[in-house]
């Protein structure tokens, strides 16, 4: 009987053991496919239908220097539901209109003030997702300084008139202090 049972201990033993490399070999092959595709994503434009490589396609033809494409590639995948791939995605599409602002100047940012809007809009996207993200919290707090909201502007604004009228309607009061 003490035989049977550690026969039978054994075998389940070596039944997990097998399903738990079967599951491993799965992940390896899936693996090996994502890096095939990765390294042809760089070699050529093909399209693919591994998020990572159309990611390593996007960071290839931003690097050539290709805008649009990288701009396309960018936002497919920053719509799609990748999970840290889409918020990668994201970020990197707020760098590229960040960039593609700031590259004659800072100061020819302010003409193309649109580009540096929609990089706020990405990296406010990247911290809706994952609001512990650093590096797009200072990329926002840059596209913020070269470009401020127009709101607390306009609310600056209101307030001041607001304070001017009210001085202007008391009656024997002066605008100075005493």
């Amino acid at each position: 009987m003490r035989r049977r049972s550690v026969h039978l201990a054994f075998g389940v033993a070596t039944a997990a053991c097998a399903v738990l490399a079967g599951y491993e070999a799965l992940s390896l092959h899936e693996a090996r496919r994502v890096n095939e595709a990765i390294a042809s994503a760089s070699t050529s434009l093909a399209t693919s239908d591994v998020p990572e490589a159309q990611f390593a396609q996007a960071a290839g033809l931003a690097r050539a220097g290709d805008y649009e494409g990288a701009l396309q590639r960018y936002k497919a995948l920053g719509r799609g539901d990748h999970g840290t791939l889409t918020a990668d995605a994201l970020y990197n599409t707020g760098n590229l209109h960040f960039r593609e602002a700031l590259k004659d100047s800072p100061d020819a940012a302010l003409r193309l003030l649109p580009l540096i809007e929609l990089a706020k809009q990405s990296y406010r996207a990247v911290l809706r997702r994952e609001p512990q993200r650093w590096d797009a919290r200072y990329n926002l707090e840059r596209a913020l300084w070269i470009a401020p909201e127009a709101e607390e502007t306009m609310v600056e604004t209101l307030q001041r008139d607001a304070e001017e009228r009210v001085m202007s309607t008391l009656q024997s009061t002066r605008g100075e202090l005493p």
